[in-house]
């Protein structure tokens, strides 16, 4: 059966601390895979929620990428996809509001889109924020409650 979050349940799920290990950066750096590229880093949150960040990108076209933040509902092998940043390769459609676009956009997981039987992130906002896989990676980063570790280099130049 499919797992169904409320609004308020998804916004404490993007709120939860998600720590990143030292060598997250080296971690999702995207490798081939059947015709794109891609790579997965399992995070725990600090309430013990289980995410996966998923970074995708086409071989072919720059533009066509994604960053997608996942929970992993406890006793369920389904992933929920919390957020998706997309690049500006395809147009989008948000049913609901019957309104199109062509542009880089963000996903949003919502519970009216769960009602209709649509999947949980179909409703998406055009954004100017990225324009490129990386730029997209440090919106969610800045949006879906991620903690960076500390800077080593910082250090050296800290004031004694």
């Amino acid at each position: 059966m499919a797992v169904i979050l409320s609004d308020e349940e998804i916004t404490n799920l993007l709120a939860e601390a998600k720590p990143l290990p030292d060598n997250f950066r080296a971690k999702i750096q995207v490798r081939p895979k059947r015709g794109h590229k891609e790579s997965e880093l399992d995070i725990k949150g600090d309430y013990d929620s289980d995410f996966r960040l998923i970074v995708r990108q086409s071989l072919i076209n720059a533009f066509d990428f994604s960053i997608i933040l996942t929970y992993m509902p406890p006793k369920s092998n389904q992933l929920f996809r919390l957020r998706r940043y997309n690049g500006k390769s395809h147009e989008h459609t948000n049913c609901m509001e019957n309104e199109t676009f062509y542009d880089y956009h963000i996903h949003y997981a919502t519970e009216r889109y769960q009602e209709i039987g649509a999947r949980e992130d179909s409703y998406a906002e055009a954004t100017d924020r990225f324009a490129d896989l990386q730029q997209a990676i440090t919106c969610m980063i800045q949006d879906c409650g991620f903690q960076l570790p500390p800077d080593p280099q910082g250090r050296l130049f800290e004031d004694k």
